[in-house]
């Protein structure tokens, strides 16, 4: 048995255990879904992507451990594209947009420098381009030459933190390099992991054969080998392009997918099961900063007031999990609307309103999730009919549902947005009660929120890593996506002094930028102001 599935030892669950396990499989397969909305890509992308490496395996006879590398490593391989979906959005427009087409680019001089041209301001008036486009070679070029790094460096934290070992972990990495030396970390040839060099090859097979059929599949892969792709393996798949590409046309690969985990099922627990919705949470929130630690917030207050209201155990335990994903649709929604500062446009809200409907239909594909994803639909609808995205009312709107709603709209009430600044806590409060009394959200739900908030009690805390209190602070207001400057300027100190606490910071929690940084914030409960 590979080292990825040793090491969730932790997480395996007793055979006949009641309710049954979660495989494995089925969380990582959840996640891949998000990454397909997240890159511009239809559900189940990425799925079949992983179908078609599983293929290639089978060419090459791959052992049972290889294959179970290449079977994690193809379902997690882009999920850290996301991650960067702020600044990608500040210089970009539309990052799933940007994402989207950067899959029809070699990536080479020339085809790189066009798309970035393309999409720099994109949707924005000229002369915001204008000065987007003269302030980009200085400000924005460094950060675009990290970007494939960064996306690894998020990549292998949420494996690491699935356990699933330093095999895959090492695929993974390697996935961001090209046979040309021209990727993240300037790899070539045959010096990258076999696995990886397959994932990549598949990728670009799955999104040509979708978009523009069997013949261009082909002839992409076969131009592509020798600079991005390994030209043996370009080879071999245009040798057996039929069979590995036959059959991607049907309704769902779900049921394929889990069939085809190439070791023993591996299951997680109910312990594990938290830990693996956590980290959905956690990277489900990494799509803007204005959302750090927003789904485990929405949990904790989700479950505590669940408790309060005298719901069963079980339930109360299905309202706290469906607080850590019920956000997990906002994958499925640009940054140029999430991020956006002033009023959005009636097209920007109808994206904003499918985001609950989003969630749904990924938890849906797996019976355990899709428990959670029955209420974490709901979290938008109001008891007036005014909510989204179905616009239920009254009875329709379940109790878990309710809940979940309340603790969404307080918890987003205290947190700063583009277009507002973050209430008070009397202030959240009122809010509530004047949403009750026109009969949007329910009294005795809403009661219950005020006496769980009410009873918390400021406590006093040991930071983590070392930290100093200014460094949580500073930590905070960087998560939030603000620079040096910023940062000075809110804090009223030198800007050299915020350089140098934020260099402490990253050497002491071992983070490289906002993103890695915010993982380390939501982890160690540091969203929050100290």
């Amino acid at each position: 048995m590979h080292q990825g599935v040793l090491a969730l030892r932790r997480l395996v669950a007793v055979a006949g255990s009641d309710p049954p396990p979660v495989r494995l499989a089925e969380l990582v397969a959840t996640i891949s879904l998000g990454t397909d909305l997240g890159l511009g890509q239809p559900m189940q992308h990425v799925i079949r992507q992983t179908i078609i490496s599983l293929r290639i395996g089978d060419l090459l006879a791959l052992e049972t451990r290889e294959r179970a590398v290449l079977y994690y490593a193809g379902l997690l391989a882009w999920v850290g594209c996301h991650t960067d979906a702020y600044e990608q959005a500040k210089w970009f427009g539309d990052d799933i947009a940007f994402k989207r087409d950067a899959m029809f680019a070699d990536q080479g001089v020339v085809t790189l420098a066009r798309h970035l041209v393309t999409h720099l301001a994109a949707g924005r008036p000229l002369p915001d381009r204008i000065r987007t486009g003269m302030v980009f070679p200085v400000q924005g070029a460094r950060w675009f030459g990290q970007i494939l790094h960064s996306h690894w460096q998020t990549t292998d934290l949420l494996a690491a933190r699935l356990g699933l070992g330093e095999d895959v972990r090492q695929s993974l990495k390697e996935s961001y390099e090209r046979w040309d030396g021209r990727g993240a970390m300037g790899m070539r040839g045959e010096s990258i992991r076999l696995t990886s060099r397959i994932v990549y090859l598949a990728d670009v097979a799955a999104a040509f054969e979708r978009l523009a059929g069997y013949d261009e599949a082909v002839a992409t892969v076969r131009a592509r080998g020798g600079s991005a792709l390994d030209p043996a393996l370009a080879e071999l798949f245009c040798d057996h392009a039929r069979d590995l590409l036959d059959g991607l046309d049907c309704p769902s690969h779900w049921d394929a997918i889990l069939e085809a985990e190439p070791e023993l099922a591996a299951t997680v627990d109910e312990e594990g099961l938290d830990h693996a919705l956590a980290v959905i949470a956690d990277f489900t929130d990494l799509k803007s900063p204005y959302f750090i630690g927003h789904s485990r917030a929405v949990a904790t207050l989700a479950g505590e007031v669940a408790g309060a209201l005298g719901l069963d155990e079980t339930t109360a335990t299905a309202v706290r999990r469906a607080g850590l994903v019920h956000d997990f649709g906002r994958l499925g929604v640009s940054n140029a609307i999430w991020d956006k500062p002033g009023s959005l446009t009636v097209s920007e809200r109808e994206r904003v309103r499918m985001h609950p409907y989003l969630t749904e239909r990924m938890l849906a594909f797996s019976p355990r999730l899709a428990e959670l994803g029955a209420i974490a639909v709901q979290h938008h609808e109001r008891l007036d009919g005014s909510g989204y995205p179905r616009g239920l009312s009254g009875s329709a709107v379940s109790l878990p549902g309710r809940v979940l709603g309340v603790a969404d709209s307080y918890t987003t009430m205290l947190a700063d947005r583009p277009h507002r600044p973050a209430k008070s806590r009397g202030e959240a409060i009122a809010s509530l009660r004047d949403q009750v009394r026109a009969g949007a959200l329910d009294g005795e739900v809403v009661a219950a929120v005020i006496g769980v908030v009410e009873e918390k009690a400021p406590r006093k805390r040991t930071w983590p890593a070392g930290l100093t209190a200014r460094e949580v602070e500073i930590l905070r207001l960087l998560t939030l996506g603000l620079t040096n400057r910023e940062i000075a300027e809110r804090l009223t100190i030198a800007r050299k002094t915020v350089g140098a606490h934020v260099e402490h910071i990253y050497a002491k929690t071992g983070a490289t930028n906002r993103a890695t940084a915010g993982l380390f914030a939501m982890q160690h409960d540091l969203v929050t102001p100290p």
